[in-house]
């Protein structure tokens, strides 16, 4: 029998102190660190796979896709687009070792890398996905949750409807602000119950009986 999956633990019951501080500095600060040698070749080789398969579908992108289950399931949702599930880990990836489907890319990179690149080559995105990602819930690790990164701006940019989901309320009322301060769009956190599950681990959330959340934004 699967283990049950905790709730995130947390000192924090809202949305932390400092986060608007730490966005302000993000978008009047850009972020310059060198991008690293093997995410320039996965994003150049990612990008002419898609050239030389599909060079005008729109494209979706799944961020820290895992082992690509979410991806496999959005490329069959969306025939018509082109997705790229990125996830930093080799393991992980090697897990999805049945046939793609041929609008389905899976790319190991670094996300930090990835996105800027995305923002260099200035390609926008139909679609993106943040399917539950590492919430780092204790108080001091604002600055590892995606909207607390300084890469957050860059993932801005990039457009589309951006939809990100998790098991904590916390992260994406953050979340929300996060994108609300810096697009002065409107972002709102909601209760969300998927037909069925996109990724092991909203499966594991179910199971449990998580209460689950998301925010979709059209940016």
């Amino acid at each position: 029998m699967q283990a049950k999956s905790r709730i995130p633990s947390s000192a924090q019951n809202t949305i932390h102190a400092h986060l608007a501080a730490l966005l302000d500095r993000h978008r009047t600060a850009p972020f310059r660190k060198p991008y690293a040698d093997y995410n320039r070749a996965a994003f150049a080789a990612s990008l002419e796979r898609r050239q030389r398969l599909a060079p005008d579908a729109p494209l979706i992108l799944d961020s820290c896709c895992g082992i690509g289950e979410s991806s496999r399931a959005l490329a069959q949702a969306f025939p018509g687009h082109y997705v790229i599930g990125v996830d930093q880990s080799a393991l992980r990836l090697s897990k999805n070792t049945a046939s793609l489907p041929l609008n389905l890319d899976l790319v190991r990179a670094d996300l930090v890398d990835y996105w800027r690149l995305l923002c260099d080559a200035r390609i926008r995105l139909a679609r993106h996905y943040l399917l539950y990602p590492n919430p780092w819930p204790r108080i001091g690790h604002l600055s590892r949750r995606w909207h607390g990164h300084a890469v957050f701006p860059a993932l801005l940019q990039l457009g589309g409807v951006l939809e990100c989901r998790s098991n904590w309320r916390i992260y994406i009322d953050e979340f929300c602000f996060a994108v609300n301060r810096l697009t002065h769009q409107e972002a709102v956190c909601e209760l969300y119950a998927p037909e069925c599950a996109l990724t092991p681990f909203e499966r594991k959330y179910l199971d449990s009986g998580h209460h689950l959340y998301r925010t979709v934004i059209t940016l």
